[in-house]
């Protein structure tokens, strides 16, 4: 894979040391941020602001309240908007568009976050979700679909020519020879470190962002991407905590450490020479891993902050995991250490 230009690596430097202009400079696609769109205003009950037995809008299933309060998914002209603007000012140059089968709910909001996102220079790959039923057959019938009804969309994300997705779950099936039908359309990527499990698949990411602590097995990951004309896209994330959403899990709760750890994962995904880097998430509110802005002053106690982080404080706190983002973006983008296909 060819490094990308030193002007390009430039661009984003100055965007990482200059408050303010991100939105201005060029974002990186090599940067990709795992998107959720399902969830629901007041007219839907809450739609997956209620998970853990809670009673929105001041009561939701997660550790951080929004700065938007419990939003609407297919909110475009609001919540999506302003999403789009804050995506920008990460720096980040894709979404991964979490997507749960044909005819589902985030596969009805899709055209509408494609818009936007193309208002705002954003591009938008997939996240294949397990949905009941889902084979490998199912899963190039899926390709297929999104190609032929959103790929002519100027938001599609294409690398090399191919739409890019990610199969979550890929474990679950054991045989992905069907792969072989889309491998000219599209580079999908397998969950997994395990380079035994990858035959048929373009590439490899990680998604968990507690495992990124510790990166085990992601220098040999990415060794074998490189040899073998793979893409690596290991998963960072800032922290996790699924407390309020999941009441009894054992899952353990990762700290942010005022940012240290978000850094950590970072440094880890680019010393076993990441191609992209997955981010979990942009807004997973459940798990506690996102990078969306929460709001300094919550409805009460029961609710986390990004106070500290960074040595920020109040609503300054509120982006500053959008502004490391960028900042990160940089670095995985500077000639040292970026490749581009």
């Amino acid at each position: 894979m060819r490094r990308i230009s030193t002007l390009f690596a430039a661009l984003l430097l100055l965007a990482a040391t200059l408050p303010g202009v991100a939105h201005a400079a060029a974002l990186s696609s090599r940067t990709q941020l795992f998107y959720y769109p399902w969830y629901g205003g007041s007219s839907t009950g809450y739609r997956h602001w209620v998970q853990g037995g809670h009673t929105p809008p001041d009561d939701i299933g997660a550790n951080l309240y929004p700065v938007l309060g419990p939003y609407d998914s297919g909110d475009f002209s609001g919540a999506v908007e302003q999403h789009m603007r804050w995506i920008e000012q990460s720096g980040a140059g894709v979404i991964v568009y979490s997507w749960w089968g044909q005819g589902s709910y985030e596969d009805g909001l899709a055209a509408g976050v494609l818009e936007a996102a193309a208002r705002h220079g954003i591009r938008v790959a997939w996240h294949l979700e397990p949905y009941s039923g889902r084979t490998a057959a199912s899963t190039v019938s899926d390709v297929n679909y999104i190609l032929g009804r959103y790929g002519s969309s100027p938001a599609f994300y294409r690398e090399g020519g191919r739409g890019a997705f990610y199969v979550f779950e890929s474990l679950r099936i054991a045989d992905w020879t069907p792969l072989d039908q889309v491998r000219s359309s599209a580079i999908v990527l397998a969950q997994t470190t395990d380079t035994s499990k990858v035959a048929h698949f373009g590439g490899m990411y990680t998604y968990d962002a507690i495992a990124g602590a510790t990166a085990p097995g992601w220098r040999e990951a990415g060794a074998y991407c490189e040899a073998n004309g793979l893409v690596w896209a290991p998963s960072v994330g800032p922290g996790y905590n699924d407390d309020r959403a999941v009441p009894g899990n054992t899952t353990p709760t990762l700290s942010r450490e005022n940012g240290a750890t978000y850094d950590r994962e970072w440094q880890n995904a680019l010393s076993a020479g990441a191609d992209w880097v997955s981010v979990t998430s942009f807004n997973e509110w459940h798990e506690g891993s996102i990078i969306e802005p929460a709001r300094s002053s919550p409805p009460s106690s029961a609710y986390d902050t990004f106070a500290g982080a960074y040595g920020t404080s109040g609503p300054a706190s509120e982006t500053a995991y959008l502004d490391r983002t960028r900042y990160w973006a940089a670095q995985l983008a500077t000639p040292a250490a970026a490749y581009a296909s």
